[in-house]
Formats: structure tokens, sequence, C-alpha cells
């Protein structure tokens, strides 16, 4: 029965694939293809290399959040993000300086592209631009539309990196399920009107900034979230003061395995395993939550590559079956010789990492005082 249920939903994403493909030649020789853009995601990369991820996309015309947004404009905002059409086989170009690469998207509209910088890159800068063009198909007498992307390179000075969740870990949800959380994202609430967990903000910037107060330590972002929410983060994480970085999403549709495609555990794994290989020299410090497979994943990530993890941090959200659960992987954790702090308090966790020398302990008012600025805004 499950090799029936398998052969089905690859049946049904080839048939998806051929039904879009057959209906965007249509659009392109009709004229009905609306605008074409792109949209690029943050990137990371080294000196010797940038990566920068993106979507070619027509033009959602999704309306920019405020603070003021009714549930229906939510709501419309939602539907413009699940059912937008992608491009698929739209070519791209993308420039860095005085090195240019060619790729096309895939069956998705999404692209990746990796340019080897040719006269090295501008010392002092943390982020660097890539110019990307789509060079069609494109909507009728539209012109090659034209976007920057950002790529993240952590500077030498760099004493550590950061890979963070975000959902109950930056921002509060009180659910553990992909779906319902992103039912509550994008359903009831929007950049503005939903809060970080008290004093996040304070810590996240005292953690980018290193104890020496030189900056520089990267921060990156892991969600079982999809792309299609990557604005509303991007925008939750600057309207509330939260250092920037990539982030790496998922993307759900239907293939031979499930609805959602990978799971939370996988798609982390991976994720932190990618990041660990091209920051060889770079100690991380991990931080999630017991609600999902955050203590199981960074656990494996401490057994298979040892020396690598600072230290981690657990934001506790979760009954006390799993806190006992998550107490025992803790122990395996420590056994290892890498601290974990299990926490449901901001100051708690931003006073461990002032004891460890990671944070500068002349930032731990700033984050008090946040925490406390935080609670009485609830």
């Amino acid at each position: 029965m499950a090799g029936m249920g398998q052969a089905a939903l690859r049946l049904g994403a080839l048939l998806d694939d051929r039904i879009g493909v057959a209906w965007q030649a249509v659009k392109v020789r009709l004229g009905l293809l609306r605008p074409v853009e792109a949209v690029c995601y943050r990137g990371h990369g080294t000196a010797g290399r940038l990566w920068l991820r993106g979507r070619v996309l027509e033009r959602q015309g999704i309306a920019r959040a405020t603070g003021s947004d009714t549930v229906w404009q939510n709501l419309a905002n939602m539907w413009r993000r699940f059912t937008s059409d992608e491009l698929r086989g739209a070519r791209v170009v993308a420039r860095h300086a005085d090195r240019t690469v060619q790729t096309v998207t895939d069956g998705e509209g999404f692209f990746d592209v990796s340019i080897v910088p040719g006269s090295g890159l501008p010392p002092g800068w943390l982020w660097h631009p890539v110019q990307v063009t789509v060079a069609g198909p494109l909507a009728r007498d539209q012109s090659p539309p034209r976007t920057v992307g950002q790529v993240l390179v952590p500077p030498a000075h760099a004493t550590f990196g950061v890979i963070s969740d975000i959902d109950d870990t930056v921002v509060r949800t009180g659910l553990t399920s992909p779906l319902l959380m992103t039912a509550s994202i994008v359903l009831l609430n929007n950049a503005h009107t939903r809060s970080p967990f008290a004093g996040v903000a304070a810590f996240y910037r005292a953690r980018q900034q290193g104890a020496d107060g030189a900056g520089g330590n990267p921060v990156f972002y892991v969600s079982s979230s999809p792309w299609n929410l990557y604005d509303l983060l991007v925008q939750f994480l600057d309207v509330h003061d939260i250092p920037a970085g990539p982030l790496f999403l998922t993307d759900w549709g239907i293939d031979d395995r499930a609805f959602v495609t990978g799971g939370h555990g996988e798609h982390k794994l991976a994720r932190i395993e990618a990041l660990l290989a091209t920051y060889p020299d770079l100690p991380f410090v991990l931080v999630g939550d017991s609600g999902q497979q955050d203590p199981e994943v960074y656990r494996q990530v401490v057994r298979e590559h040892p020396g690598r993890v600072a230290a981690i941090y657990i934001r506790d959200v979760t009954s006390p079956e799993r806190d006992r659960q998550v107490h025992a992987i803790a122990a395996d954790v420590r056994a290892m010789g890498v601290d974990v702090l299990l926490v449901a308090d901001t100051v708690t966790a931003a006073e461990h990492a002032a004891g460890r020398g990671l944070i500068d302990p002349s930032a731990l008012p700033g984050i008090r005082a946040q925490r406390a600025h935080d609670d009485s805004a609830r």
C-alpha cells in the first residue's frame, strides 16, 4: 500500500509539472503572462565563493504589512503567497563585480547560483551585492527585470556563528505542527502583530557582536516554514531589530515522500551540516526549542562533528513528558563535552552566554531592559 501511495504521489507530481509547463507556454504565446519578477533570498558565502538562491514568479502584488492590517488583509496576502505562479525554465543571469553566471529555474521557479569572485571581495563588507536579471520568458513589452540579492560573508575576525530556529525560538507560536504554525503566521498575524520572545532581539544582537564587541558573527536561520513565507519572516526580523541573516526554509509540495517536502529534522540537519562544511574553521552556537526535533538534531550534530559546537540553547516550550526526553538528550550532549542550557527565559540564556565568553557581559543590562519592555508591551 505504501508503494502504491508513493507511486500515486509521483504520478500526481509529474502530471502537475506537465500541466504547468503546457499552461505556461500557452500564456507566453497568447500574451497572458503577467509582469515577471525575481525574488532573491539572502545568500551566504566565503571569500572564495558566493551562493544565492531565489525564485522567478509572475508579480504577486503582496502588500507590505502594517500594524493596523486586518485579518482579511492578512488573508489576502496569504492567498497571493500560496497561489503564486512560478516560471519554469526562466533564464537568469547573475553578476557580481566582473563575474557573470547564467542558470535556469527549476519546476518550482527556484534558481541557485554560485559565483567565484574574480578580483576578491571589498574589505570590511559583511554583505555583498549580486545583481540578478531575468532574461525570459517575459510579459509582453516587459523589459528584463533586475533586482539585487545580498550575500553574507563572515569576516575573518568572526569568533563563532549562530544557527537558530525561528518558530518557538525567536517568535512565540505555542504550536508544534508546521501546518498549524503556518496557519497562525499567515491567517491571524503579520510581521508587526507577531511578537518575539521577550529580550530576544537584544540577545541576538549581543551574540552577533561577540564578547569583544567587534561584530560580524554570522546568524543563520533554519525553519520548516515554506519559502512562500520568506518575505513575511524577513520583515518580522527587520521590524523587531533582530539581526539579519540568511534563511533556509523548505519547499512545500507533493513528492514521493510526503505533502511537505522533507521533515523538520531532516531539513535542519542537512542545512547545519552544509554550514559546518562551508565554514570549517568556525565553531557554532545552536539555538532551538523543545517542541519539535531540535534536541535530537543537535545531539546528532555534536556526535558526528566533535569540536564544532560551542554551546546549545533550547527554549523549553513543551509538556513535562517531552521535558523528560529533552533532559535525557541534554545529559547525553553534556557527556560529549558541550554545554546545553534548557531555558524558558532569554535573560537566563544571556547570563550563561556571558559566563561562557560568548557575549560581552556589559550587554546584560540592555537585554534585561528589553525583556522588561517586551513583557510590559504584551
